[in-house]
C-alpha cells in the first residue's frame, strides 16, 4: 500500500480514494485467513478509508452503500462483524440492526456509526443491542480498538 495513502488513511476518516468496483457489491478481497467485517455506509471517503486500515490489519471487507443492501449481505454473508451507518439511503442503520436482532438466532456483531449528536439516538442503539457507538468524525485508532477488542 502506498505511504501517502496509508497515512491519510489511519489520521481519520478522510480522505480521498477511489472505488474498486469488484468489492463494492460484495465481493471479498483476495487476502486470506482474516476475519470478515461489512462496512455499511453510503459515503465513499469514509468507506474507502476504513476500507484501507482494516485490510491492512488483514481483515476481509464486504461493502454495502445503502441500508437494503446491508441487510442482504449481513444474511446472505453472515460476516464476523458490520460497521453500520445509522442514516443511510433506502433503510436506515437503525432499521437494519432491529431486523438483524429479530431474525438471527445468534447476535452478529454490530459498531454503529453516526454524525448524529443525539443521546437519544446512542440509547436506542444501546437498546437494540449495539456493540460499540462511535460519532463521526473518529480517528482510525478509536475503530481499530473497538474492532480488535469486539473479534478477539
Amino acid at each position: 500500500m502506498p505511504v501517502k495513502k496509508a497515512k491519510k488513511a489511519s489520521r481519520a476518516i478522510a480522505g480521498e480514494s477511489s472505488v474498486s468496483p469488484a468489492t463494492e457489491a460484495g465481493g471479498v478481497p483476495a487476502k486470506a485467513g482474516g476475519k470478515r467485517i461489512l462496512l455499511v455506509d453510503d459515503d465513499h471517503e469514509i468507506v474507502e478509508s476504513m476500507r484501507t486500515v482494516l485490510e491492512s490489519r488483514g481483515y476481509q471487507i464486504l461493502v454495502a452503500r445503502d441500508g437494503n443492501q446491508g441487510l442482504v449481505l449481513a444474511e446472505g454473508e453472515e460476516p464476523d462483524l458490520v460497521v453500520l451507518d445509522m442514516m443511510m439511503p433506502k433503510r436506515s442503520g437503525f432499521l437494519v440492526l432491529e431486523k438483524l436482532r429479530r431474525t438471527r438466532p445468534h447476535p452478529m456483531r454490530v459498531i454503529m456509526i453516526t454524525a448524529n449528536e443525539g443521546s437519544r439516538h446512542k440509547a436506542y442503539a444501546e437498546m437494540l443491542g449495539v456493540d460499540d457507538y462511535i460519532r463521526k468524525p473518529f480517528a482510525m485508532d478509536r475503530l481499530l480498538e473497538s474492532v480488535d477488542r469486539l473479534l478477539s
